[in-house]
């Protein structure tokens, strides 16, 4: 690891981010639920005399020589989780140092990159002369892509030019991002007794019509990100074998690529399709940064890799240019006896500086 120049050493900033990592794991913090963890982010702060603001359950700050003149760089990523599943063979709130891995739920989705991101403010913080601010903002309810997070807080937030948002990618650069839209649909048809014949069985078109669009190619496809996925993700019609219903009732989750936006996705499905659809939402749009902005560039100049990323994080409700990279491995979030190798805080650490001070 590159000696790296801050009032803190490098052993000092790793032990910092694994005794924080190891007081979140102890808290829990699912999505609505994260006062708790806000006040210790909060009380980490306090300890290194860094004033922190707060918005809701999100905690956000700025460095000492703040300058409204210039644009900032924003650090984010979220302390909320999801619940621990009935896998869990370690308890998710107890914090196991083991064989050189740190287990506890949270610890790869997103505590690793939150405790990292941390150390990182602390190493800008009193630097004089950079050519943008730095903002830190440790957000809520990412996990249900809530409205209290980042999307909330983002207003309140001194003219970001770029967010970096920590989520598991091995520290290397998802330059790409798909966004999600579900669909509601309904194929609406005949109700009648199962014994008679029925031309107009809801589910019989509900099934031809579910077939046309899973089949169905969207004539864009990314650079990064590859074809728009549409995945059939529920159905349900009937409750009497001897009754035809009235209509069968489906749900479809769709990975739009940065070739479309939420809704011209919807429009070409609905184009394909005779069911009435509804989309729940359009807010969770893909992401794209440039190959050529400075933040990648300087990436991949100390080595690092591009990648276009199929899952969704708090990029879809930024609106701003972002780019997504932190520590961990996305392969295991959300698993039981979820862990963080203690290296790639490490290496988190050093990778980001790195990166930042050839922007900053």
């Amino acid at each position: 690891m590159q000696e790296l120049k801050s009032v803190y050493n490098k052993e000092e900033l790793l032990n910092n981010a694994v005794g924080l990592l190891k007081n979140l794991i102890e808290i829990p913090s699912f999505s609505k639920d994260e006062f708790n963890t806000s006040v210790e982010i909060e009380n980490f702060f306090k300890k290194h005399q860094i004033p922190t603001k707060r918005f809701k359950n999100n905690i956000w700050a700025v460095n000492k020589h703040f300058d409204v003149f210039k644009p900032s760089i924003l650090l984010n990523t979220h302390h909320d989780t999801v619940k621990p599943n009935k896998a869990y063979t370690l308890d998710p709130f107890i914090p196991i140092e083991k064989e050189g891995k740190l287990f506890g739920l949270g610890s790869n989705d997103a505590g690793a990159s939150l405790v990292s991101m941390a150390q990182v403010f602390l190493h800008f913080y009193d630097k004089e002369d950079l050519k943008y601010n730095l903002v830190i903002a440790l957000t809520a309810e990412e996990e249900i892509s809530g409205f209290d997070g980042i999307e909330a807080l983002f207003p309140q937030l001194p003219n970001v030019e770029l967010a970096i948002v920590g989520e598991p990618t091995q520290m290397n650069l998802a330059i790409a991002e798909k966004g999600l839209l579900v669909i509601d649909g309904e194929m609406k048809g005949t109700p009648s007794h199962a014994a008679h014949p029925n031309d107009d069985n809801s589910i019989v078109k509900c099934m031809e019509d579910l077939q046309n669009i899973l089949a169905f190619k969207f004539p864009k496809v990314s650079e990064y990100l590859g074809e728009v996925k549409v995945t059939l993700s529920g159905i349900h019609a009937g409750v009497q074998h001897n009754v035809v219903p009235e209509s069968c009732n489906f749900t479809l989750d769709v990975r739009v690529t940065d070739e479309y936006s939420n809704e011209e996705a919807f429009e070409i499905i609905q184009s394909q399709m005779k069911s009435t659809l509804t989309a729940r939402s359009f807010r969770l749009n893909s992401s794209k940064i440039e190959m050529d902005h400075p933040f990648v560039k300087a990436g991949l100049e100390i080595g690092r890799t591009t990648y276009g990323s199929p899952t969704s994080s708090d990029q879809a409700i930024i609106p701003c240019t972002s780019v997504k990279i932190g520590p961990g491995d996305s392969r295991r979030s959300h698993t039981a006896d979820e862990f963080i190798y203690i290296h790639e805080i490490e290496e988190g650490i050093e990778i980001y500086i790195r990166i930042l001070e050839k922007v900053l």
